[in-house]
């Protein structure tokens, strides 16, 4: 073999070797790269995910649209129970007026702010708002506001035993709270230093 020969051979093995190398890498990088079944189940599963997205958004929607329609009124309503309040004070302070009481058409007055209070009393009814009964009902803290305890030996303490001012619930939610007087046991300290 000559020398011309013997280079030959040895130019012709490094390039046979880059071949082998690169057809390694192809392969390598062929066992990287993801399947087509693996493909399609990374785009299934962000399909399903973006449609739960989707559908969550929607009931948030929903649910908010809900809440517009029943509780969009609330501070109208809230409002508007100032006017029943003042109708209420009227009536009382128009019966306690001792110039009032000798006028001859006091009843008739009286006849007429009753029957606005009872058309606004209907109209939330209608609209449901509803007053809280609080006639001799245990102190709840999410409908009741204590405002004063009262000693009452007839009563079980915790009880409801004076509204000062009415309470109201718009379908379920509370428009404003009843102001309250709660009962109390007597305090025997109190009774024995007398």
């Amino acid at each position: 073999m000559s020398e011309n020969d013997k280079k030959k051979q040895q130019e012709i093995k490094p390039k046979n070797q880059e071949v082998e190398n690169s057809s390694n890498l192809d392969n390598k990088k062929e066992k990287n790269k993801p399947s087509v079944e693996d493909k399609l189940k990374e785009t299934e599963d962000k399909l399903l995910r973006s449609l739960a997205e989707i559908e969550n958004q929607r009931r948030r929607f929903e649910k908010e649209i809900k809440d517009a329609f029943e509780f969009g009124s609330f501070n109208f309503a809230k409002e508007s129970l100032e006017i029943l309040d003042n109708l209420q004070r009227a009536k009382v302070a128009i019966k306690n007026d001792n110039t009032l009481k000798e006028n001859k058409d006091l009843d008739k007055f009286l006849e007429n702010i009753n029957i606005i209070e009872t058309n606004l009393i209907s109209i939330f009814e209608k609209n449901n708002i509803k007053k809280i009964d609080v006639n001799r009902a245990k102190f709840d803290p999410n409908v009741h506001q204590a405002m004063t305890e009262i000693e009452d030996e007839n009563s079980e303490p915790g009880t409801v035993v004076q509204e000062i001012q009415p309470g109201y619930m718009l379908g379920e939610r509370l428009l404003r709270p009843a102001l309250v007087g709660v009962a109390k046991k007597k305090d025997a300290k109190k009774h024995e230093n007398k």
